[in-house]
């Protein structure tokens, strides 16, 4: 837990703030069962042994889950270390243990699992995300895992630009020396003092021997299981979550910045499935060698062209009409909405040139229009062809005709209402970015 200021605030949907006592933090979403991406089995010399092959199948059989298996097998027989090892299968593992309530495990295993020829598993079901950030659904981070708890993790700076690694403050003790100060808030953290405080994998010594590695999860509702908490699947895979922001991306291009929710109107949602795919790796002689796997795909099994036509709202398709109309009446040259350049060098629509922020209608829907987006973007002294370029860049091109892409884009612009010269620093930030971007 980052250190908490006690008089520091959070933002407010529609603008504004209010102090908090508890700090501003990363939004997260609560969880209330687990679905895991594999399953454990028996090492060898463990399976040599009757009890725990006992211990292991009669776990299996009442729906513990491998984690308890493991811990029994370990008091039973204590030599051996590790009597279970990850094995990589094609369907998901949905165990009773793993949920506060473990009748949803039976409820999901119930709607949504199928046979195969292996028995009954999970191997595809549909899920819907709370969230259009995907940062949000799909957290991520390198971490360095103890017996009990993260030793060292990653965290990126507040601008993005940094990679930090992190690690637990020691705990304060007062002026005595022998008792330890109560903290308020849990335990603070600090930049970690080797590599400067760097997340650096190739220098780094605890990745290096594999104690440090990539671990993320994906955040879900499942369509047709009540919970008011999200369910979680856990990947260590670069492949899997890598291919999942290339999804995201894609879907939230097409519906103006959207990933939440039901993918169109027909309530099309995710599907989470596995794939069997060629993985390469480098063995310990430095050779590239690759190896099948099945790794976790994230499907969006929607009509594209449907999703376009959804960006086609109530608003855009008036215009159009009026458009038409005047273009069938022979008069284009009163239909036009091309940019002019005013005096001022400052680009709008020519329906905008003589408007007053006095005249400006009211939203519709909550939905601004374009161009009562781009009068506030001006009102802020943002340049527009700036503002547009980073706009398309952030929600994608299809964000000006998607009512909730304008939406995301008025939210953010409420948001720097008391500081339009820190979100024109921003937009000048993150275009010099992709600026450099494109050059390198």
């Amino acid at each position: 837990m980052a250190h908490l200021n006690p008089h520091s605030a959070i933002a407010i949907q529609g603008g504004g703030t209010t102090p908090t006592l508890l700090g501003q933090s990363p939004a997260r979403i609560p969880t209330g069962g687990k679905i895991r991406a594999g399953i454990k089995v028996l090492t060898k010399k463990a399976a040599e042994q009757p009890k725990a092959k006992a211990i292991y199948d009669q776990g299996v059989a009442a729906g513990q889950s491998f984690e308890q298996i493991e811990r029994t097998i370990a008091e039973v027989l204590p030599a051996l270390k590790t009597p279970l090892i990850p094995r990589n299968v094609p369907w998901f593992t949905v165990r009773g243990q793993d949920f506060p309530n473990p009748e949803i495990a039976a409820q999901i295993l119930a709607a949504y699992s199928e046979d195969r020829g292996e028995g009954r598993h999970l191997y595809r079901f549909p899920v819907v995300f709370p969230s259009d950030y995907w940062q949000t659904v799909m957290p991520h981070e390198l971490a360095a895992w103890g017996m009990h708890d993260k030793h060292y993790w990653s965290q990126y700076s507040a601008d993005g630009r940094v990679r930090h690694c992190m690690c637990h403050a020691p705990v304060p003790v007062d002026d005595t020396g022998r008792r330890t100060i109560r903290l308020f808030g849990g335990r603070k953290t600090v930049l970690r003092e080797e590599n400067n405080g760097l997340c650096e994998p190739e220098a780094c010594r605890e990745y290096q021997a594999r104690q440090c590695n990539l671990t993320g999860r994906f955040l879900f509702f499942i369509p047709g299981i009540r919970s008011i908490s999200a369910f979680e699947l856990h990947t260590n895979s670069f492949y899997a979550m890598n291919a999942a922001i290339q999804k995201f991306e894609t879907v939230g291009f097409l519906r103006g910045g959207r990933i939440s929710g039901f993918l169109d109107r027909q309530r099309t949602p995710f599907y989470l499935t596995k794939r069997l795919m060629e993985v390469a790796h480098i063995d310990e002689q430095g050779s590239a060698v690759r190896v099948p796997q099945w790794i976790i795909d994230l499907e969006a099994p929607v009509d594209v062209t449907a999703l376009l036509r959804e960006n086609e709202d109530t608003e855009t398709a008036l215009l159009q009409a009026q458009l038409a109309t005047q273009v069938l009446q022979g008069s284009m040259g009163e239909a036009s909405v091309e940019p002019v350049q005013s005096a001022e060098g400052e680009v709008r629509s020519s329906q905008m040139v003589n408007a007053s922020p006095v005249d400006e209608p009211p939203l519709q829907n909550g939905h601004p229009s374009f161009e009562q987006l781009m009068a506030r973007v001006q009102a802020y002294g943002i340049v527009p062809e700036q503002y547009r370029a980073y706009a398309d860049r952030r929600w994608g091109p299809g964000w000006k005709i998607n009512p909730h892409g304008r939406a995301q884009a008025w939210n953010e612009l409420e948001r720097y209402g008391n500081d339009p010269q820190g979100y024109r620093d921003k937009i000048e930030s993150e275009m010099q970015l992709a600026s450099r971007g494109r050059t390198a």
